[in-house]
């Protein structure tokens, strides 16, 4: 799980940046294929994490997340032998197997680098901060 920690600077860790991309942190948002909470998960995929149906609730959805993206990171880790980098890090949580096979379509792509992108502007502040 410390893949997941502060990654970004500023207070800005990945499920941060993750939940804003996601759904602006709207913890009662339901995407158009039925995703539910803040991080979009598909039922089916939460249902393995939880039982719970209580989505809305963000220590639920942010307990199912990390469990989540727990088992991906490992299998990215396995298959690539490193950590991935904050665009990979979106990739496995949009697109698991493209980002697993190395080839992330532009749709998936153009997402993974507004995040990378946010990610990378935080820890910018933050080393400005620290300069001062």
């Amino acid at each position: 799980m410390l893949c997941l920690l502060p990654v970004c600077g500023f207070g800005m860790d990945r499920l941060s940046a993750l939940s804003m991309l996601e759904t602006g942190n709207d913890d009662r948002a339901v995407g158009s294929a039925g995703e539910i909470s803040r991080f979009q998960v598909k039922k089916a995929e939460w249902r393995t994490v939880t039982n719970s149906a209580n989505y809305s609730d963000y220590e639920t959805a942010r307990k199912v997340m990390i469990q989540l993206m727990d088992k991906r990171i490992h299998a990215f880790e396995d298959h690539f032998g490193r950590k991935p980098t904050d665009f990979e890090f979106y990739a496995l949580w949009n697109a698991p197997s493209q980002a697993l096979n190395g080839h992330v379509s532009r749709t998936v792509a153009a997402r993974c680098e507004r995040f990378a992108n946010l990610c990378e502007r935080d820890r910018k502040i933050m080393q400005m901060a620290n300069a001062r």
